[in-house]
């Protein structure tokens, strides 16, 4: 087995190679002057299984142009298999048509990986579970949950706290969370008046006095998770956590979220934290690197891997 990283997120890359006991193989990824990518995989991976650690996250075009490059200059080197290791899979949001003559991006990026020649993909939280029927090969979808529960139980009292979804469409993995940590669950009903944007409409449970704690795949811009927490507050509870999986975090949605009424945000390292991240009081960063690397553990030994979330 050979573990590959690109240059998106070598932290989590360097835990996995850690978890796993064996180094990253050696590879250079670096730009000419027109920023054109150019890899080179600097020890023999000739029929060996090889996982490359790649997340798609910002920029994502050039992670997710280095991530192809890598998985072709692997097959050209007749390594026997290659899985797509994606923390974050970018472009996932676009799962759909949400209007007239609009792509479905994540349906284009999943062919781009598949003819790239990645015979697996192992990800996490897709956005959404249908993405996984995108790909043409085996792909394993791994969930947070079992990290985040027991970041929960390690942190919060249980016997107050109750899991909220921020949208109808969480409702789903929120409901996961919830059962794992025997907690009650609420919905945030919320209308999206344009991208970006979200008002928060009415709260679908009673949080009165309630610890809650908010949890969902993506925290990008950071309204949707500011304005449910007013909400929530509103409603009566007595404080606020969000435990989401990603922390795309652009903008100036670091800002947003310290000067917010969240008690706490705790992301994975799924994405790479920026130093604003890490400096920022009330965000707080867990990693997901154990549970990654167990998973290509038992994909490398032709083990069970949904056994991890049962």
């Amino acid at each position: 087995m050979k573990l590959v990283a690109g240059n998106s997120n070598r932290v989590i890359a360097d835990a996995i190679a850690t978890y796993l006991e064996i180094p990253l193989a050696k590879c250079l990824v670096r730009r000419f002057a027109d920023q054109e990518i150019f890899v080179e995989i600097q020890e023999n991976v000739r029929g060996e299984d090889v996982f490359v650690v790649q997340s798609t996250s910002y920029p994502a075009n050039d992670n997710l142009m280095e991530l192809l490059i890598l998985i072709d200059a692997l097959r050209r080197a007749s390594a026997r298999r290659i899985t797509a290791v994606l923390p974050y899979f970018g472009y996932a949001r676009q799962d759909r048509k949400p209007s007239a003559r609009t792509p479905i991006s994540a349906k284009l990026v999943a062919n781009l990986i598949t003819h790239a020649g990645a015979d697996r993909v192992l990800t996490l939280d897709l956005h959404a579970g249908q993405i996984q029927g995108f790909f043409d090969i085996p792909t394993d979808n791994l969930f947070s949950v079992p990290v985040m529960s027991r970041d929960i139980k390690e942190h919060y009292d249980l016997a107050n706290v109750m899991v909220v979804s921020p949208d109808v469409g969480g409702v789903v993995r929120a409901r996961a969370l919830a059962k794992r940590i025997d907690a009650p669950l609420a919905i945030v009903d919320k209308r999206r008046e344009r991208p970006g944007e979200s008002e928060v409409m009415n709260i679908i449970g009673n949080v009165a006095g309630r610890d809650c704690i908010l949890f969902d795949d993506i925290v990008d811009s950071g309204g949707t998770l500011c304005n449910a927490a007013d909400a929530l507050i509103a409603n009566g509870a007595r404080s606020v956590v969000a435990y989401i999986t990603h922390g795309v975090l652009s903008g100036g949605a670091v800002t947003r979220i310290t000067s917010s009424r969240l008690k706490e945000l705790v992301i994975t390292d799924s994405i790479q934290p920026t130093e604003a991240v890490l400096a920022a009081s009330n965000i707080r960063v867990t990693s997901i690197a154990t549970l990654i690397g167990e998973a290509i553990n038992r994909t490398a030994s032709e083990k069970s891997v949904s056994s991890l979330f049962a």
